[in-house]
């Protein structure tokens, strides 16, 4: 496997400026343009910090995986329209593209599926650390404490055993690539029947990696089992639209481990748990369970109201990049319609269809720029499939693996420095230390063992007592 061709985005030839003038000096500065970016060193140079509380407008690396336009509503993996891969790839096709810059060809498709599928086995050890989980252990945290457990499993793949010029190999590279994609079905899986109370499922090499993973899943004890191809094809396209998006929190936790020059299994378990959090993995739960409260078509005007008076949130609606419609919505919208003529119609996906278009149709709406995302659709068709709302991040974790490991390659080619953000320290000046029989209680400053106190009796527990200091018993 070999790096993306160079297909970036040709440079104006015509120098552009922007020119700052600093009212404490009175002097003006030139500061080049770039593709539409400034270096913030400049800004160093004057004395001066810039302040992005949250990264809202931080361009932290250069990188030429996914591209995006929020107000036009367009997503792109390496060039290539988000809608035309959902409708002629496969999420491996996909992964290949965003990992190496380029679709592969007939022969280099069947190598790199075989490759990944080969690996798809995990060591009996690890199976032994996931089946001594609690029976009701989120599969969240299986996942990520497997990934990092993984390291253990691969020493010769540990850049703090083996130094980090280990990378510099491109088999190398190559191997832990095909072990994380591979693998990670596996683990998943196995959470999944953790939780439900079933013995784990070995993978199957001779089904396609979407339909391997429904493989592990769901199989009893059929001798031929095969999961049904419509919904295997479905989630390999949900895959594909989750594959990547830019650099998203867990992707930015990815970028900053690897700068570090770990493992790419811890790694890819700080950005699984980035992902874990409920503002990011969690938001198509989030959107389902508003659609659950809701109940029924004649509760959305009602629910509407309660939206524009700001009692309620409107869930699955708005993104931070797009400010139009999220164009892998529009596709999960003809995949849950696909879905539920397979598994039943659910009436939630009524009760979303005249939200969505109640929402589109309405000014309040719009002039917020509130349009339908990807987790609003995703959740229902989770839940269509037969899965549990905890497992919807193992989803969204299984899919973003493949983004994960692109700007994990993207970071080796271009080496950075390690992340070190600065801040804007707004604590207290120096003080002098007090000697703590001299320190008194602000009487209007509560203390952090008030709550302490609280829970003790809540819990019906006695007061904590005070120690008598050893100097008073004698």
């Amino acid at each position: 496997m070999s790096g993306p061709k160079s297909t970036v985005r040709q440079e104006s030839k015509e120098p552009h400026f922007l020119e700052v003038t600093d009212h404490r000096t009175g002097q003006t500065h030139l500061v080049p343009v770039e593709e539409d970016t400034i270096d913030a060193g400049i800004f160093a140079q004057l004395g001066l910090t810039i302040y992005d509380n949250g990264y809202l407008n931080t361009a932290v690396c250069r990188s030429s995986i996914s591209y995006i336009d929020g107000d036009k509503g367009i997503l792109r993996y390496r060039g290539y329209d988000i809608e035309d891969l959902a409708k002629n790839s496969t999420f491996l096709e996909v992964s290949y593209l965003l990992i190496f810059g380029d679709l592969p060809t007939r022969e280099q498709l069947q190598t790199w599926n075989t490759r990944v599928m080969r690996h798809t086995f995990i060591h009996e050890n690890l199976l032994d650390y996931l089946k001594s989980f609690r029976y009701d252990a989120h599969p969240m945290g299986m996942v990520t404490s497997a990934l990092a457990a993984m390291s253990t499993f691969h020493p010769e793949a540990s850049t703090a055993l083996q130094g980090e010029h280990i990378y510099e190999d491109e088999t190398m590279v190559n191997k832990q690539i095909f072990r994380c994609l591979g693998k990670l079905p596996t683990i998943a899986a196995c959470a999944y029947r953790h939780r439900i109370g079933r013995a784990y499922n070995s993978p199957s090499n001779e089904l396609g990696y979407t339909e391997n993973f429904l493989f592990m899943l769901d199989r009893l004890s059929e001798q031929n089992y095969l999961p049904n191809a419509r919904l295997a094809r479905a989630l390999d396209v949900i895959f594909i639209l989750h594959a990547d998006h830019e650099l998203n929190c867990s992707t930015a936790a990815m970028r900053q481990m690897t700068s570090t020059g770990v493992d790419p299994f811890t790694c890819l378990s700080a950005a699984a748990a980035a992902l874990y959090g409920p503002s990011h993995g969690g938001a198509n739960e989030a959107a389902l369970k508003m659609l659950e409260e809701i109940g029924s078509v004649e509760n959305i005007p009602a629910f509407i109201e309660d939206v524009k008076a700001k009692k309620r949130r409107l869930m699955g609606f708005g993104h931070r990049v797009y400010k139009s419609y999220d164009p892998r919505a529009k596709i999960l919208k003809g995949i849950s319609e696909e879905v539920f003529e397979i598994m039943g119609r659910n009436n939630l996906i009524d009760v979303a269809v005249e939200l969505e278009r109640i929402a589109l149709s309405d000014e309040y709406f719009i002039k917020r720029n509130l349009y339908p995302n990807v987790d609003f659709y995703s959740g229902i068709i989770y839940k269509a499939m037969g899965f549990p709302t905890d497992f919807f991040p193992v989803l969204f974790c299984i899919a973003r693996t493949s983004g994960w490991l692109s700007h994990w390659h993207e970071q080796l080619q271009a080496p950075i420095p390690i992340f070190r953000p600065k801040q804007a320290y707004e604590g207290a000046e120096a003080r002098t230390y007090v000697n703590i029989d001299e320190r008194q209680k602000h009487p209007d400053d509560p203390s952090p063992l008030d709550l302490e106190e609280r829970y003790l009796l809540r819990k019906n527990l006695p007061p904590i007592k005070e120690e008598t200091p050893v100097s008073a018993q004698s």
